[in-house]
């Protein structure tokens, strides 16, 4: 079904059965100002990362201020949302620049500063929201990534709507983007690894959630003249004995090119399958990852591919089991499996802190079957292979003063072929304190 029909099979659903609909949001609207929020989120970010003929290093300073107010009373309520974002560069020369949270120009210098601001106006009628602006959507297809010191956004249409019980509803379509690094709100929509821009990009979904283990997704979406996307997910978690638990994901994508296919020919089905077993502090996840097709598995991105700002691009819309710290482990063809460990110490005594330890390997990467047209040809080799090892540490302080500051420690150190981006270590060290101001 194309996203343009399913938006509108959305809206017919989300409004045409009241019947089945469960208490109504608007129905409880505050007001304007009384159901107004507005909070600061403070984030310093130190990167450090090493790889092939590339040494990166900045320490940066974000301020994000986001504002979200209520709705007006009646039958249809209206309200707004805006933000603010303004990042700072603490340290980083122009022999170390290249992240994701600096932009620098052409001659390779950092900026000292860089901001961007923006907002939505949003209605709502029951339990059903549209706003239009500038946003942060979050769909498996389509979704804005915050990996680094300031996040991406969208601007364009969405939908959302929680009419039936258990049935969440979401539609948008959107004509344009900002990377974490850039900051026109005329920027490109993107295919992330091909680097090709789209004029306009449209998705639809659902999510149904059968009951407290059970829940599914389905989505489709178009990237215009460039690929029309669809994606299943199904999620299951079956608890077992005291403090334990089995949990079952399955997340499919299927791409195939459409419109005039500026990137190229694309055929291919990406799919994976993790299994979590959590026994109390403790959980054991083992994975598997498969991307069948001559093209990579591709997804959205967002802002410029121009110098200084295409580092940012890469958004969030890959919910594969493999798509870790630094690899999407989605090359053609290649398979991939993962080992994972899960610790939360607050079962243990020692509340707010965790940590993570993976390790990922792939093989069978063959980009040898590529068109000499397509967007991907000469990026990958016959029998690439690559492996990464990921580790975190996280704490977060639960009372006092300091209450929420948290503080994150991520490391991963990759090998391979060029393809996947050859041998690397990278480190972020992200402090992190919100603040709610109302």
């Amino acid at each position: 079904m194309e996203p343009m029909k399913l938006s509108t099979l959305a809206l017919s659903v989300a409004l045409g059965l009241p019947g089945l609909a469960s208490a109504s949001d608007q129905s409880d609207a505050k007001g304007f100002i009384e159901d107004g929020s507005l909070n600061l989120l403070s984030r310093n970010l130190f990167w450090h990362q090493t790889g092939p003929g590339a040494h990166q290093r900045d320490w940066s300073q974000a301020f994000m201020l986001d504002y979200s107010s209520g709705f007006t009373q009646g039958t249809v309520g209206f309200g707004i949302d805006a933000f603010g974002y303004l990042g700072l560069k603490l340290d980083g020369g122009a022999g170390r620049a290249g992240s994701p949270n600096v932009p620098f120009d052409g001659d390779g210098e950092p900026q000292k500063s860089y901001g961007k601001a923006g907002g939505d106006v949003k209605m709502r009628i029951s339990n059903s929201t549209l706003a239009y602006g500038d946003m942060k959507p979050d769909a498996p297809v389509f979704a804005t990534a915050d990996n680094y010191l300031v996040p991406q956004t969208a601007t364009g249409f969405r939908l959302q709507s929680h009419e039936i019980e258990g049935l969440n509803l979401d539609a948008g379509r959107f004509t344009a983007g900002t990377g974490n690094t850039t900051t026109r709100h005329d920027g490109d929509l993107l295919a992330s690894y091909a680097g090709v821009s789209s004029s306009a990009a449209s998705y639809a979904g659902a999510k149904y959630e059968f009951n407290k283990q059970f829940n599914a997704s389905f989505y489709a979406d178009r990237l215009q003249d460039i690929w029309d996307q669809g994606y299943v997910n199904l999620d299951f978690t079956q608890p077992l004995a005291d403090q334990q638990s089995l949990n079952l994901d399955f997340n499919l994508y299927r791409t195939l090119d459409s419109g005039s296919a500026r990137a190229g020919q694309i055929d291919t089905t990406a799919y994976s399958l993790a299994a979590a077993y959590t026994l109390g502090a403790h959980t054991f996840t083992l994975a598997g990852q498969k991307v069948h097709g001559d093209e990579p598995f591709d997804y959205m991105g967002f802002g410029s591919m121009d110098a200084g700002n295409a580092a940012g691009r890469y958004g969030n819309s890959i919910d594969l089991a493999d798509s870790v710290q630094y690899s999407d482990f989605n090359g053609p063809g290649e398979r991939s499996w993962q080992v994972r460990y899960d610790l939360d110490m607050g079962s243990l005594g020692v509340p707010g802190l965790s940590f993570m330890a993976r390790h990922i390997r792939g093989y069978g990467i063959d980009g040898s079957h590529l068109n000499a047209d397509s967007a991907y040809y000469g990026a990958y080799g016959s029998d690439d292979r690559e492996h990464e090892t990921d580790a975190e540490a996280k704490y977060v302080v639960q009372s006092g003063p300091a209450k929420n500051l948290s503080f994150r420690l991520r490391e991963a150190w990759h090998a391979g072929d060029a393809s996947t981006g050859g041998h690397l270590e990278q480190t972020r060290l992200i402090t992190e304190y919100p603040l709610n101001i109302f």
